[in-house]
């Protein structure tokens, strides 16, 4: 289709506009296939560190399916709240959500090994982060002076940092295998799997065009789940048995797992909704500097966070995790110049009745975990690199490369520290509360605390001579490094 059949160059910077149905329909579908994977992924995760995912044999492999299905539908509704609004909110643009990534830190500590029953203190703090995420609306403009891209690129650099550990887990055979030290754990069957979705990815996104470069991680993982079938790692029966148990429609349950009041999970979300409200910031400019060549409006900023938060806490009372906004969208409508939010609209009607078939989410989950993990080695990858990008956007002078190093250094030494622990073992943060203690464990909160605290009460200037002990001599050298 050519971007003149749709519409003309006016009407395709409004938002308002809607392109005729016959080239509306797939573009929505599109946006779908962009995030599909990337949108399902953690609540897979979640499952699996809960001790209900692949390879655990779990009674509960209904639970699993529910995950799943909740992630989809509530991604479809949130979006909604995006494109059609409900008062103040919602950006009416066109802004597509999903599960975070960036939570999956702050939940793997909260459910590692409760199962089932751990899940009702995490969707209590969904529910309650997603309010105090809401709320953040009607201040987002004044608090943005606090988080500059040095925090925010620190912050999502973290988080992707503690989920790499996760894509190699799961491309080696996952976590229930390694648990049981079977020798199956790192063999050649697991790691081809896994090497089959990367090569195919990186292939069609360097080397293909339009949609199949787009969806390069959907078809990487399409191809990896066929290789599992060729090679019996994955028996037909897995995919008729999980079929046949799931059932042909469901609707979701308010409060299927309880409410639980959990402290460590509550101040988890509720710091986390910052740094996923700062990133709706930047989706929501982007799509309309790329869709439309102007700056967003206070109202857009504002309706996004709003929906962002609310699209959240009604995530929580059903069973899903929290919401953001998907920034590979914004691209793709950079890519394709159509700023209409009713081809959003169309996809999140998509997103909403995969949701309410749970026979979508039974074939989801016969994915392999070797698969899933080439998958997510990329999808995690691409978070470190995106904190990176962000960070380039610092001023690195001998102030911010202070702050970021003492930042980064008690973050990821907290994280590694925590990883290293054998469970029940003891750690360098033993002494504290278990609220406090797993909340410093992630290494993201303290990092981004240090950061902040650090940027408001430094001096814009160091004293060289301070700053050139520290840095070892290094400060201000390299292209990256000058002060600018």
């Amino acid at each position: 289709m050519t971007i003149s059949r749709i519409g003309t160059p006016e009407q395709l910077r409004d938002p308002n506009y809607l392109p005729p149905l016959w080239s509306a329909v797939p573009l929505g579908i599109q946006h779908v296939l962009a995030m599909f994977v990337a949108n399902v992924t953690p609540a897979i995760i979640v499952a699996g560190a809960a001790g209900f995912g692949f390879g655990s044999n779990s009674a509960d492999f209904p639970e699993m399916l529910y995950l799943i299905q909740m992630s989809m539908l509530f991604a479809g509704v949130a979006t909604l709240f995006q494109t059609v609004t409900i008062g103040r909110v919602g950006a009416a643009l066109p802004i597509v959500q999903g599960t975070s990534f960036a939570f999956i830190p702050i939940m793997i500590p909260l459910v590692a090994g409760k199962g089932v029953d751990g899940l009702a203190a995490l969707f209590t703090g969904v529910l309650i982060g997603g309010l105090f995420h809401a709320a953040l609306g009607t201040v987002i403009g004044r608090i943005r002076f606090a988080l500059p891209p040095l925090v925010t690129g620190l912050v999502v650099l973290m988080i992707g940092l503690a989920l790499v550990k996760v894509g190699i887990e799961y491309a080696a055979g996952g976590v229930p295998l390694k648990a049981q030290g079977s020798d199956a754990y790192g063999s050649w069957a697991s790691w081809s799997a896994a090497l089959v979705v990367i090569v195919v990815t990186l292939g069609l996104k360097f080397f293909a065009r339009g949609m199949l470069s787009i969806s390069a991680v959907l078809v990487g993982i399409a191809a990896g789940y066929v290789y599992c079938l060729l090679t019996g790692k994955l028996p037909v029966g897995a995919i008729t048995g999980s079929w046949s148990q799931a059932a042909a429609f469901a609707l979701p349950m308010p409060f299927k797992y309880g409410w639980e009041i959990s402290f460590a999970a509550i101040i988890g979300f509720c710091l986390m909704a910052f740094v996923s409200a700062v990133e709706t910031v930047g989706d929501v400019s982007g799509i309309t500097k790329g869709g439309a060549g102007r700056e967003a409006t206070d109202r857009e900023i504002e309706g996004a966070t709003y929906a962002d938060g609310f699209g959240t806490a009604v995530a929580g009372v059903f069973g899903g995790l929290p919401n953001t906004s998907f920034s590979q969208n914004v691209g793709l409508i950079a890519m394709t110049g159509v700023m209409s939010r009713h081809v959003v609209t169309i996809g999140a009607v998509f997103l909403i009745l995969c949701g309410l078939v749970p026979k979508i989410g039974g074939l989801i989950r016969t994915i392999p975990i070797e698969v899933l993990g080439g998958g997510v080695i990329v999808m995690f990858g691409m978070v470190v690199a995106a904190g990176i990008s962000m960070l380039s956007d610092v001023i690195w002078n001998r102030r911010n490369m202070v702050i970021f190093a003492v930042a980064l250094s008690v973050g990821l030494g907290l994280q590694l520290e925590a990883m290293g622990t054998a469970p029940g073992g003891v750690d360098a943060l033993q002494h504290l509360p278990e609220t406090l203690r797993v909340l410093g464990a992630s290494g993201i909160l303290p990092a981004a605390l240090i950061a902040i605290v650090l940027n408001l009460v430094l001096p814009q200037e160091l004293a060289a001579e301070a700053t050139e002990e520290v840095s070892g001599g290094l400060s201000g050298h390299g292209a990256g490094l000058r002060d600018r």
